[in-house]
């Protein structure tokens, strides 16, 4: 029985995502939530920018355990209490999301606690994954590598905690990309990915995770306020926002990206997966929070006066979140198919370029300005499609 316990499951070509995995992710359901919260009770550039850091953080733990499970099977074995070990810390990170730079009083240090248990999360993941190493040298000495970036990007967190002012968000931009860089440097060599299947519905639920926290900050924005035609319709218009948003995504994208993934062999497949997963995710996800919280504060204004117009960090989130989004699609394809998806890139500079002009109008109407235009790109693009055959 305790060795049955302590084995651990080598993930075959096979492998499909499990439900203990899909119960980790709920954990990161929450996690964004809160990031978008701290975004929302702190609506400024410095704040959008340390809520983006935080879901650096938020990410960087998601795909360790992703990669994770990819290698072995998470629910069999010791790796499922370490899957759970980290789950229940996973959450207490998710709990201090909101002070996670700056401290309340009466509790606990907030920073120093978030610092601390996203070190214990990723180290967690450090020592699965060494034992799903323990047969592979090449693996062990990617790990130790991983332990290159890890520990000087954690002790830089804590430091910016103890000096705090201006220097605490220098501080995590510094550590963070000590970490990310590391990773980056040192190559995909020596990772396995065994299932490109399992490795792409695993972003792929993420995707809708993100896209769900939309949905979740249209019902936030609307909250008490009476269920009036216009509201109704401004909700009908978040939806169709949200939904394009999938159909850009899940459409072509995520099929093709996944495509190129399984075709791919050793170490070819492993760079795929670093630069269309692991780097090019990042982007995709970000924008999504960036509409979420640009639809939030889109209802909150229709909650003060339908007539209100969206200004300043509000307004760039929505449209800036959405451009951002369409690069990162676009990045994608640049990545598997080699060129650029021309249309989306036009349409986020239009975009980035009307938003002055958008601070002028209704925000309901900013909202169907924005929602029509996802809309009619996927319009364009079916149409397009449909008279060329897709390569990939």
């Amino acid at each position: 029985m305790p060795t049955r316990l302590l084995h651990l499951v080598r993930a075959d070509e096979d492998h499909r995502v499990t439900t203990l995995e899909l119960f980790f992710d709920l954990v990161f359901v929450y996690a964004i939530t809160q990031t978008t919260e701290l975004m929302a009770g702190h609506l400024s550039l410095l704040g959008v920018g340390e809520g983006l850091l935080v879901l650096m953080v938020l990410w960087w733990c998601w795909c360790s355990y992703a990669w994770l499970g990819t290698t072995i099977h998470v629910d069999h074995g010791i790796a499922r209490l370490a899957m759970f070990g980290a789950m229940a810390v996973m959450f207490l990170v998710a709990l201090t999301v909101p002070q996670a730079l700056t401290s309340q009083p009466g509790g606990l240090d907030g920073p120093l606690l978030f610092v601390a248990c996203y070190g214990v999360v990723r180290l967690l993941h450090i020592v699965a994954y060494a034992g799903a190493a323990r047969h592979d040298a090449e693996l062990r000495l990617v790990l130790l590598k991983m332990l290159r970036g890890l520990l000087p990007s954690l002790a830089l967190l804590a430091v910016a905690d103890v000096v705090g002012g201006p220097w605490q968000p220098a501080l995590w931009v510094v550590a963070l990309a000590v970490d990310y860089l590391n990773v980056y440097l040192t190559g995909p060599a020596g990772w396995r990915l065994h299932s490109p299947a399992h490795f792409a519905e695993r972003f792929g639920l993420i995707v809708i995770i993100a896209l769900g926290e939309s949905v979740v900050a249209i019902g936030i924005g609307i909250g008490h306020v009476p269920i009036t035609g216009l509201v109704a319709g401004s909700a009908i218009c978040g939806i169709a926002l949200a939904a394009g948003m999938w159909w850009t995504y899940f459409d072509l994208v995520a099929n093709v990206a996944e495509r190129r993934l399984a075709q791919a062999e050793g170490l070819a497949r492993t760079k795929i997966a670093t630069d269309s997963y692991t780097y090019l995710h990042l982007p995709l996800i970000a924008g999504i929070v960036l509409v979420a919280l640009g639809l939030k504060t889109t209802f909150l204004t229709l909650d003060h006066s339908p007539a209100d117009a969206l200004h300043g960090v509000a307004l760039w989130a929505l449209t800036g979140g959405l451009a951002l989004y369409l690069v990162a699609l676009s990045s994608l394809r640049r990545r598997n198919l080699g060129s650029w998806n021309r249309q989306r890139l036009v349409l986020a500079a239009l975009l980035l370029a009307l938003t002055p002009l958008l601070g002028h109008v209704p925000a309901t109407l900013l909202l169907l300005i924005v929602t029509a235009s996802v809309l009619l790109l996927i319009a364009f693009e079916r149409t397009s499609l449909a008279r060329r055959p897709v390569v990939g």
